[in-house]
């Protein structure tokens, strides 16, 4: 029986948006990432023993107080402005109070390891393209930024970071794999966009507020129908003495001709 890997959340009555869990059908992820949309004035507090949790502004104006932090942030959305995230450590409490109406995802993990909070703001995190080989940049072509990973935080037990499809183009290709368990959470710039998204041979149509989870060591590329910007929050969680790098990429042998073919 293949495992569960495509997921359509809805909100609750309290604003809240459940993806993965520690005991659901996704526990494979190794994390517990949820979704808030919060009212202005309204108030939550994040704070788990032996658990780190990054909260990331996705829109909307918010103050977060943690540790040394103590500073209200703003962000039109996803697709225009860069992002704003706190990371904390075990134990250590984010309290978030929505100035205005807004949306955050908060992303949890199982860690004991002390590291100082930390505030990463758009310039901390720039985006950067990204599109494989040169003669690939008309179909595959996408921006990218990573908030935090091992080289950022040696501490954590995580990765956090977002994708700018461009429209109509794919992103994660050449195809590639990783052993860590990586969920990929998806918006876009119209509530009527859509694209596809492969994990392993599955495939689902990625819709705004979906998401995959993608066990390790299967293959994982994504496509944004044309006419539309697609996001992607890719949050991957490291594996005890095999923490995700950056060169670890490990694309498919059998696309790796593509590195080297005229396309022209």
């Amino acid at each position: 029986m293949e495992k569960k890997v495509f997921g359509y959340p809805t909100f609750d009555e309290h604003g809240e948006q459940v993806l993965t869990t520690y005991d659901n059908e996704y526990r494979d992820m190794l994390m517990d990432i949820r979704v808030y949309r919060m009212k202005a004035g309204e108030e939550r507090s994040f704070v788990r023993g032996g658990e780190e949790i990054a909260v990331l502004l996705f829109s909307g104006t918010i103050r977060f107080q943690c540790g040394g932090v103590d500073k209200e942030v703003s962000r039109k959305d996803v697709f225009t402005e860069g992002p704003w995230a706190v990371h904390a450590p075990s134990g250590v409490e984010i309290k978030v109070t929505a100035v205005k109406d807004a949306e955050i995802l908060v992303q949890c993990t199982k860690n004991d390891r002390s590291f100082e909070v930390k505030l990463y703001a758009p310039e901390d995190a720039p985006w950067k393209y990204s599109g494989g080989k040169k003669d690939l940049y008309e179909t595959a072509g996408r921006q990218v930024n990573t908030i935090f990973d091992h080289d950022i935080c040696p501490e954590s037990n995580m990765v956090l970071g977002e994708v700018l499809n461009v429209r109509g183009n794919w992103s994660g290709y050449l195809p590639h794999r990783h052993p860590q368990p990586e969920t990929y959470y998806f918006k876009f710039d119209r509530p009527e966009g859509f694209g596809a998204s492969f994990v392993g041979d599955q495939v689902f149509k990625s819709v705004d507020g979906s998401f995959s989870a993608i066990p390790g060591g299967e293959l994982h590329p994504q496509s944004c129908a044309p006419g539309f910007v697609m996001y992607t929050c890719w949050m991957i969680r490291h594996l005890d003495g095999n923490p995700w790098l950056q060169t670890d990429r490990c694309e498919d042998e059998a696309y790796l001709w593509m590195h080297d073919a005229d396309f022209a």
